[in-house]
């Protein structure tokens, strides 16, 4: 008997042994480095409705501050932003809570729908996910950009001469401006002042007249008659500068759900200021006949024109659209008897 009961205690020892070893090598779920990765996801769901709650209790306080809503309306504005989220707070983490469920029950990969923010590079049959997270967009965008083209009428205004006497033709002489503009608001909540900042290409032409053309001797540069009739004779400079104006006048304001933009549509605008920058390039054109055959020529030299520009500009419009001047303090050919100074009226379109 004694011995019976020996061999009935071996077993169960024995069997003991197998279970505390069976339960000791059961896996830990495949599925646990995302179930605590979304479990910590919750408290980051909870930190950014938090924060775009503060942001939208922000807006609705410069309202207020500005009278554009009274003290009831910001009250119920503010109920209204805070309800809904803390409504977002609720779904969002009940999502992820069904998805932990989800992983706790199978073993299967993440689904589809929560790879939205993945995007995946393929290198050697291997790929790499990188995790990206999307910001809201800004409630209030203080500094905007646009598109610059302007084009005219260009000449010269020359010392000691009236516009009279002025050497180019007024119809044929003309100028192209192609650029990008930057418009800063100088006080926030003040939309009726900014700066406009920029780069633009500018192509000055002028077209002679009475049958004259450019002669580059050294460091001087005289107008001298050609040999022959000239069908045409141009002459163009290309600059590129950069343009500084302060712009004065009102925007309209518009908003839409959490957004505020301002724009200038069919408003009143005036901008005053000016450029600098510096010459890309000389080129001068002559078409002519010679022996009964059409001759173009096209001659690159620097003719002695300034390599530095500087000048005044000045626009004044509505919406898109304005009146557009401008004027070179620095002359036209440096080092010369009589100085030029390039002058230009024309359309600027501010294309945003």
């Amino acid at each position: 008997m004694q011995t019976i009961t020996k061999y009935l205690a071996l077993v169960m020892l024995c069997l003991s042994v197998q279970l505390i070893n069976a339960q000791d090598s059961i896996p830990k779920p495949i599925n646990q480095k995302r179930i605590d990765a979304l479990i910590a996801h919750k408290e980051t769901i909870k930190a950014q409705e938090r924060e775009l709650l503060k942001e939208e209790v922000k807006t609705i306080n410069q309202l207020l501050d500005r009278k554009e809503i009274t003290l009831d309306e910001a009250e119920t504005l503010k109920k209204e932003a805070a309800k809904k989220r803390a409504l977002n707070i609720e779904n969002r983490i009940t999502i992820v809570d069904n998805q932990i469920s989800l992983y706790q029950r199978n073993h299967y990969p993440k689904p589809k729908e929560e790879k939205e923010n993945l995007f995946g590079v393929n290198i050697s049959n291997r790929t790499f996910n990188v995790k990206t997270n999307r910001k809201p967009p800004k409630q209030d965008i203080k500094t905007s950009n646009d598109l610059l083209f302007a084009i005219g009428f260009n000449n010269t205004v020359q010392e000691g001469a009236g516009l009279n006497d002025a050497l180019y033709k007024t119809g044929g002489s003309g100028f192209v401006e192609l650029g990008w503009n930057w418009k800063t608001r100088l006080v926030k909540n003040a939309p009726w002042a900014r700066v406009k900042y920029g780069f633009s290409f500018q192509w000055n032409k002028f077209e002679l007249k009475d049958n004259q053309y450019f002669v580059q001797n050294g460091d001087v540069t005289s107008l001298e008659t050609f040999p022959v009739e000239l069908k045409k004779s141009k002459f163009r400079v290309t600059n590129l500068v950069f343009p500084l104006h302060f712009e004065f006048g009102p925007l309209k304001k518009h908003s839409r759900k959490d957004l505020t933009r301002y724009i200038n549509n069919d408003q009143f605008k005036i901008g005053i200021g000016g450029y600098g920058g510096f010459r890309l390039g000389t080129r001068h054109k002559l078409k002519y006949k010679e022996n009964g055959n059409l001759v173009k020529e096209k001659l690159k030299r620097n003719y002695n024109v300034s390599n530095f520009v500087y000048g005044l500009s000045s626009y004044i419009g509505f919406g898109d659209t304005s009146l557009y001047v401008k004027y070179d303090l620095s002359p036209l050919f440096k080092d010369q008897v009589a100085d030029q100074n390039n002058i230009s009226i024309g359309l600027r379109f501010d294309i945003d």
